[in-house]
């Protein structure tokens, strides 16, 4: 299962965990800094996440880290993370993937930008969450889909700023 504070960013607070008296130690530990906490099902399989800039769906970045797990070390600590943009994925469920993350945007209200992230098991997409605030490092996940459309990094603040 998944453990993890409700309310936090950067997977901090998120936890892995395979029997019930480990959920019931990540559950503390969420706690302490979260005053929900959220358990759900593991889905193993592939880490992908679309943003989404001004209306328009950007290339699919696959997240592969070092040790199986997309947590604060592995996104600023380790530099062992690999990212694959745009995402080896079939194309039919590419447009499927990205016509989902358009659609969750929008039903959820969202504006100017986000960052939709799913897990894929073979050839199923399954949502996870949406980041309405994405990292804006010049080595986060909405630059680097940005960049391979062609926009740099200083372009994208821009437009931030502009919409």
């Amino acid at each position: 299962y998944v453990v993890k504070a409700d309310d936090q960013g950067s997977t901090l607070g998120l936890y892995i965990v395979d029997t019930l008296e480990e959920a019931k130690k990540a559950y503390k530990k969420a706690k302490k800094i979260s005053k929900r906490v959220i358990i759900e099902k593991y889905i193993p399989g592939r880490e992908i996440t679309v943003g989404i800039l001004n209306g328009k769906v950007l290339p699919i970045v696959e997240i592969i880290p070092n040790n199986n797990f997309y947590d604060y070390h592995a996104k600023y600590a380790d530099n062992k993370t690999n990212y694959v943009c745009p995402a080896n994925i079939n194309v039919e469920l590419e447009k499927k993937i990205k016509k989902d993350a358009m659609k969750i945007f929008n039903l959820l209200n969202c504006k100017d930008y986000a960052r939709v992230d799913f897990r894929l098991d073979s050839d199923m997409s399954y949502f996870l969450e949406i980041n309405t605030h994405p990292g804006l490092t010049s080595t986060s996940l909405l630059p680097m889909a940005a960049k391979k459309k062609g926009i740099s990094f200083c372009q994208l603040i821009e437009k931030l700023i502009e919409i």
